[in-house]
């Protein structure tokens, strides 16, 4: 009697190791929990109709032109002349019903340049936690699961994002190398309470200086939208 092929499940703590991982056989689930997967999530669940993420400053600011709303940050903060910053309440605007944006953080949009050739490339947060497992589960493609981290540090708020990730996932994915193991306890030690887990994280602690605890509680809420973006042609869409 045949067996069901395996899958594996790993997870990338920071892009700057993405060169240990293969990509071409994988789903790959970029997440930035503070703020940029958040908020992209957060925009299509809204009616928003697609998001462009790009690395450059220059390179957003140019689809302006093309009809595009400019959108993202540097260091946390709103960049001077676009027309949108970073904070996921943003996009919960009627009037961005139907638009397309553009976006660049400091992190994320970053993360997802370096897996735009993977096989299938999707935007996870606690937002849509359940929601990314569920389709997860319908997919033949192993699975990469790559933290944006801080400027290619490791962050606290990724990897427990990975963690729970991990968890819902015990059952239909095998862990290729300890990395899902480890992002899994420490997501099982914080399930309590992730908001007093992250209290002292060091994102947290620079994003409290701008005095956006509302934002970061947001994006710590689980299943509040049943979305699963999809890069398409270098665009963000909704499967």
């Amino acid at each position: 009697m045949s067996s069901l092929p395996v899958k594996f499940i790993d997870v990338c703590f920071s892009p700057d190791l993405i060169h240990l991982y293969p990509t071409g056989d994988r789903t790959v689930v970029v997440v930035d929990i503070l703020r940029a997967t958040s908020c992209m999530v957060t925009a299509l669940a809204h009616g928003v109709t697609s998001i462009k993420p790009v690395a450059h400053l220059e390179e957003c600011l140019g689809l302006k032109a093309d009809g595009h709303i400019t959108s993202g940050e540097r260091n946390g903060e709103k960049v001077p002349g676009f027309d949108l910053g970073n904070s996921p309440f943003e996009y919960m605007h009627e009037e961005l019903r139907g638009k397309r944006i553009a976006f660049t953080t400091t992190n994320g949009t970053q993360a997802l340049d370096k897996v735009k050739d993977a096989r299938e490339v999707i935007i996870g947060s606690f937002l849509n936690l359940k929601a990314v497992a569920n389709y997860l589960r319908t997919r033949e493609n192993h699975l990469l699961i790559l933290c944006a981290g801080w400027k290619g540090k490791v962050n606290l708020e990724d990897t427990l994002f990975a963690g729970a990730l991990v968890h819902l996932l015990a059952d239909d994915f095998t862990a290729e190398c300890d990395a899902p193991s480890m992002a899994r306890h420490l997501f099982e030690q914080a399930r309590p309470d992730l908001h007093s887990f992250l209290k002292d994280a060091s994102h947290v602690k620079r994003l409290n200086r701008l005095h956006i605890e509302k934002d970061i509680a947001f994006c710590l809420e689980c299943d509040c939208y049943d979305v699963v973006p999809v890069l398409r042609d270098g665009v963000l869409v909704k499967r």
